[in-house]
């Protein structure tokens, strides 16, 4: 039997099967074709955690606009990530936050620290160098550091999470960890996660501005390589 490729991101009908009761479904629409893993799914909801989890996530999500009604609407959106994640913990009732952070944010992962605490929270925060283990341990070659010649620690995302879930957090938000470390902690994070920043070298820890400019700055990004 062929399996037909999903492709959301290529949708390009006006009024969306996902959006509007009885819209236009594309051949790969998983609304049709995955009709029977999106039920399971949402009996997911069911369970009283996930759907007062998934209803806070909701609210807070309409709140990030003003000036909604009935009729036409143009989005005005007001609230920045960092308060959205305040508002957000509050409304769930959690009061010990745990802070997962890139070295190479330190300064931000001191500034959000000292919000958080201005907010009331109790928060944890721990560095992905924690455990100073060297980067041998993984089996890296000097070569294949930042610094050739110099000891390095390696990041430690399973460490983090460790400490974090010891430290029984409620709730985790993720700071600039790296591509792959950031996976582990979320494999290995007891409590649910949220991410602040994706790391970014060169954007600023803004990664999508690889995206808005992919015609013309990063098109050479769809260069085969």
């Amino acid at each position: 039997m062929k399996v037909v490729q999903l492709e959301c991101a290529k949708c390009g009908v006006k009024d969306k099967a996902c959006r509007v009761p009885g819209g236009q479904a594309p051949p790969f629409c998983p609304c049709t074709l995955e009709a029977e893993t999106i039920a399971r799914a949402t009996a997911e909801y069911e369970k009283p955690e996930v759907r007062e989890f998934a209803r806070q996530a909701s609210i807070q999500e309409a709140e990030c606009y003003v000036g909604r009604g009935p009729g036409p609407y143009v989005p005005h959106p007001t609230k920045t990530r960092v308060q959205e994640t305040c508002e957000f913990a509050r409304k769930m009732g959690y009061r010990r936050l745990g802070v997962a952070f890139c070295a190479g944010l330190h300064h931000e992962a001191r500034v959000l620290v000292e919000i958080l605490e201005a907010q009331g929270f109790d928060v944890v925060s721990v560095v992905c160098k924690v455990g100073t283990t060297p980067k041998e341990a993984l089996g890296l070659t000097d070569d294949q550091k930042v610094r050739v010649g110099s000891f390095e620690s390696m990041c430690s995302p399973i460490a983090q999470a460790e400490v974090l879930n010891q430290q029984a957090t409620d709730f985790n938000i993720m700071l600039g960890l790296c591509v792959g470390h950031d996976s582990l902690f979320l494999k290995y994070s007891k409590a649910l996660c949220t991410v602040l920043a994706a790391k970014d070298r060169v954007l600023a820890h803004a990664p999508a501005g690889a995206l808005h400019t992919a015609c013309s700055y990063y098109a050479w990004l769809k260069t085969p390589r």
